[in-house]
């Protein structure tokens, strides 16, 4: 028996290149979770969850209006987060990113993704699917579990809004990624943090 994680990071933003913390989706964020509404509405979910974020529950509405078997509820364990801090094996190039992060944020972060990794890739008694829709930090955190990587090594790992990410937990085997950051139900104008090739 297998578990399956689906985890999709939030539609773009509304006005997301001003900093702000949070906020509505864009237009190209709608389009993008009408998007991953459509690849995903053949798979069986078993259960839903999304950030209580503004940006990822507009994420979830649009998705799960379009799965009516499915109710997506908000949990604090997918809420955007610094997962961890730096530390002695981290590459000095990544330090400025922390200038501005506090012990506080660092100490909420590193015990959220704790409870998180315990509550959502846990094994399953039977086959299960779920869906978490949340943010590009804690997705790297998954990610960066799967291989029992450094703490430090979620820093660098991005996804894509509305980027599909895949990981298979079973009792007697380690997680397995089954895909990451996959855009194959984006039109190439609705994927983001891509390069951008017409500077070639």
């Amino acid at each position: 028996m297998a578990h399956y994680i689906y985890l999709v990071r939030h539609g773009e933003q509304q006005d997301a290149e001003h900093g702000l913390p949070d906020g509505p989706l864009s237009g190209k964020g709608t389009r993008q979770a009408r998007a991953i509404a459509e690849r995903l509405g053949g798979v069986p979910f078993t259960r839903a969850w999304h950030s209580p974020l503004q940006r990822a529950e507009e994420t979830a509405k649009i998705m799960t209006e379009r799965m009516p078997a499915l109710e997506s509820q908000p949990s604090a364990l997918l809420m955007d987060c610094i997962p961890s801090g730096p530390t002695n094996d981290m590459p000095h190039s990544f330090e400025s990113f922390f200038r501005s992060v506090t012990p506080a944020e660092i100490e909420a972060g590193e015990a959220q993704m704790s409870d998180a990794v315990s509550e959502f890739l846990a094994p399953a008694r039977d086959d299960q699917h779920d869906l978490l829709i949340t943010h590009n930090f804690v997705i790297a955190w998954f990610v960066r579990e799967v291989f029992g990587a450094p703490t430090w090594r979620w820093l660098g790992i991005n996804q894509a809004n509305c980027g599909l990410t895949i990981i298979r937990v079973r009792s007697a085997k380690p997680p397995v990624l089954v895909t990451h950051n996959d855009l194959g139900h984006l039109p190439v104008e609705l994927r983001t943090g891509m390069p951008d090739l017409q500077s070639f």
